[in-house]
This record gives structure tokens, sequence and C-alpha cells, in this order.
């Protein structure tokens, strides 16, 4: 029997059974292509590797909006640690328990051997974890994946590594920081006032401790580090520091006032001198903190490490909270303009989170 008189016979049984044999026609061709769009598909996300998706992402946002350099070393974080068998992996195929073997077992540069080597790992491991992140929403967001790999390891990341570091700027982790706060809050003493005005800001310790009325502006909730007490980084002069004031923030620096004419949290013991770093050790003594985080610790690293895994604020906008300089001069005061309002929410934000009560439960 021809294809033609098969078709015939069909079409003529359909109609005896109560059938259209035109919509079953269609109906099948319907299928066929659904089969088809499914099939191309399926072979495009095999070819978007992590490494494609990665190598785009790159070129498309962290090249346009980073320092040569930086984008540069974006990049090659992930090159040069992601192994071939993932690297070279389609994205949508990635596993989670795959990828926390992947960044588990990162192990420390050559060069960084002189630093602590716990320390290096895990913010090494950290930083490539937020750029997987980063690279696996946006697959994502075209449709070259499902799920994101990079979000579903972050907890299991930080059960598997080391609680105690022996990092010279240890940080306390940020779930904890809200209960912590509760009881430096109820600490007596000008140190302890010191200490939470510096987790409050972000700031560098001798930036608070150093804090001098002449920068403050309570009306405008504003705090200018002149450049000569801000950190240079040898190959550029250092720049006044805008800080914008929380409410809590405004609140500690009241009352401190008639303590000093000129500092702001003068020294208890030495006449016209500043807090000291250990006075502010001696108030984590006194919390039973003192081997849990170091100062430095407490109110940068910790601050940074929430607002990149929360997402509080895009990258630029934490760099320049904590007073991280721009190499390109002339793109760092088009960012302090630019970012003003978003650092002033960012620090809101962290005041907030940390004067949460359903956080300070946390032990």
């Amino acid at each position: 029997m021809t294809t033609a008189r098969r078709q015939a016979h069909d079409a003529r049984e359909a109609l005896q059974r109560g059938l259209d044999p035109i919509a079953q026609r269609e109906q099948r061709r319907a299928e066929a292509s659904q089969a088809d769009l499914a099939r191309k598909a399926d072979l495009n996300r095999q070819r978007w590797t992590l490494c494609r998706c990665a190598r785009d992402y790159h070129e498309r946002v962290v090249e346009p909006q980073r320092t040569t350099k930086h984008a540069a070393q974006w990049i090659a974080s992930l090159e040069n640690h992601m192994p071939a068998s993932l690297w070279r992996k389609p994205i949508d195929e990635i596993e989670p328990p795959e990828l926390l073997e992947a960044l588990l077992a990162i192990k420390p540069h050559e060069r960084a051997r002189n630093l602590t080597p716990g320390a290096k790992v895990a913010e090494t491991v950290q930083r490539i974890r937020q750029r997987l992140d980063a690279v696996f929403e946006d697959a994502i967001f075209h449709r070259r994946c499902k799920n994101n790999a990079a979000a579903a390891v972050r907890r299991k990341l930080r059960e598997h590594m080391p609680r105690k570091q022996s990092g010279h700027f240890e940080a306390l982790p940020y779930p904890e920081a809200p209960a912590l706060m509760v009881r430096l809050r109820q600490a007596n003493g000008v140190a302890a006032r010191c200490l939470e005005f510096a987790v409050l800001t972000a700031a560098r310790t001798a930036e608070a401790m150093g804090a001098r009325w002449s920068e403050i502006d309570l009306e405008t909730h504003t705090w200018v580090v002149p450049a000569a007490r801000m950190k240079s980084s040898g190959k550029q002069e250092a720049e006044d520091h805008v800080v914008h004031l929380s409410p809590r923030a405004i609140q500690v620096l009241r009352g401190q006032l008639g303590q000093h004419h000129e500092l702001v949290f003068p020294s208890s013991v030495r006449p016209d001198a500043p807090q000291s770093n250990m006075a502010m050790l001696a108030v984590l003594e006194r919390l039973d903190m003192r081997g849990r985080t170091t100062v430095h610790g407490l109110c940068r690293a910790t601050f940074s490490t929430w607002a990149y895994e929360t997402a509080a604020a895009r990258p630029d906008v934490i760099e320049a909270c904590l007073a991280h300089r721009e190499a390109d001069r002339v793109k760092a005061a088009y960012n302090r303009a630019r970012f003003a309002d978003e650092r002033h929410a960012l620090l809101e934000a962290w005041s907030e989170y940390l004067s949460r009560p359903a956080m300070a439960r946390v032990a």
C-alpha cells in the first residue's frame, strides 16, 4: 500500500471513529515541533558549560565595571581553582555536592605560602563561591540552567570550613553579630562605645579610635575621616572618606558629648590620648569573645561577608563603604558621588540587621 493510500485509509478509519483526521495531523505536527524545540534547547544547554557562562558573564558584566587588573583576577580565580571536570561541564548539569567538593579542595597559591594558610584559603574559597553565585544567577536569567548550585552550597561550605581560623584578622560569623551587639550595648565604658561605633561604621580600628569632633556633623549624620588619618596603599595618596552615620551611630556619638573637647573616644588612663586597641581587646575579653574574633575582623570582615553574602548592595558600594579605593582616580571620584545614597542605605541596613531581636537570640 502506497503512502497516500495508507493515509487515506487511516483518515477513513478516524472518521468512522468520530475523529477529525485534519486535527490529528495538526496535533502530530505540533508535538513534533515541540519535541524539536526541546531537543534544540537541550543541545543549547549542553553548549553552555560553566567555563563559557563564566567568561560570557565576565565579558558583559565584570570587565565594564572593574579595573583591568581586578577583572583579570576575577576570571583567573575561577580558571585556576575550578577542576576541568566542572569547568568544562554543562552548567545545567552541575550538582551542589560536586561543586562543594571542588571548593573544599582549593589549596593556597604558592605565592601565598608566607601568609596564614587557613585564613587565606577561607577568604579565597568564599570569594570564588560568591563569583560562581553571580555566574549561576546570570545563567538562570538567560535560561542556560535552572538551579544555582553555588547558592545551594553556601551554608554547607560554612559548616565544612574550620570554625576557628588562624588568620590575623579573624572575623565573627555575621549571623552571630546581632547577639554580640546586644551584649556590647550593655557594656559600660568608652572603649565599648568606640568598638560599637567602629562596628556600625565598618571603620578601621585606628580611624574609629582617633575620631575627632571636628570630623563629625551630627546634623547631616556624616563623619568625614581626613586623608591624613586614612590608610594609604603606598601607590596612591590617601583621600578623605565620608561615612554615613546610622541613627544608632548618632546615638553613640551623642552619648560621648562633653567627655573631651577634641576626641570623641578619649582614653580613660592617658590624658588627651585616644582609645587604644588594647582597650577594645579588653572589651572582647570581658565579653568572652577574645578567642572568637579580633577587633579588626569584627568591624570590617564581618560586615564585608554579610554585605556580600546577603547581596545587601553592589560590590562597588560595599568596597566604597570599606574605603577600598578604586585604582582609576577619575572613576573613583565619579563613584564617590554616585554611591553616596547607596552607601548610606547599606550602613543603615547593617545597623538594622545588628539590632534585630530575632537575630539577637542566636547563641
